[in-house]
Formats: structure tokens, sequence, C-alpha cells
């Protein structure tokens, strides 16, 4: 089990939902993986990311989709490509990931609570 975390440690991660509005292919990353380019709304703006999804998800299923994403982390270098926030997924049976999103559209840049 994981350490316990107060609710002011769970407000501080600004967790937001976003449309995939372009998603590639990313062979220069060491791990198979797409980048995403995410729309979160007037506030936020678009992001990049670079997410290990290739297992489940191909670039262009993607595009128009609606994910989450921690969106107050430090950007970080992998490889060439500078990802700016972290798309939120959970393993599958077999480690894939498999995307966290709402269960219905909901407006961009919405705040996780």
């Amino acid at each position: 089990m994981a350490e316990t975390v107060t609710y002011g440690d769970f407000e501080r991660v600004d967790i937001r939902v976003g449309t995939v509005v372009d998603a590639q292919p990313f062979p220069q990353a060491r791990k198979p993986a797409i980048k995403l380019t995410i729309d979160f709304g007037a506030e936020i703006g678009i992001k990049k990311s670079s997410a290990q999804l290739t297992v489940h998800y191909r670039p262009e299923d993607l595009i128009g989709r609606q994910v989450c994403a921690v969106v107050n982390f430090p950007p970080r270098q992998i490889g060439p490509f500078m990802s700016e926030v972290l798309t939120l997924g959970m393993p599958d049976a077999d480690g894939a990931v498999v995307l966290v999103k709402p269960d219905l559209a909901v407006p961009n840049g919405g705040k996780l609570f």
C-alpha cells in the first residue's frame, strides 16, 4: 500500500482533462511511445506529452479522444522531445497502458477533484 497523503497533498497535483488534437509515432523514444498534442482549453492551452501507449492505441485513433494528465509537473526531456504533461493511464493485466478518461465528454481544462 502507498504512503498516506493528506487532502492538501492531493490538491497540489493538478490533473486536468484535454482533447488530443495530434498524435504521432515517436520512434526515437527508448521505449515505444506516441507523441501527443493535447488541448487543455483557454486557461492551460496546448501541451505536449510522450506516452507509452503503443500496445492498445494507434496515433490516428487517439485524435479527438479526451485524456487526463498532470499539468503541473516540470517538463521532461525524452530524447529529442520535451514532454510538458504526464498523460495518465493504468496497467492492464500484462502491464500495458490503458488511458484514464472521463466517462462522458467534459469541457477541456476541467480539474479532477
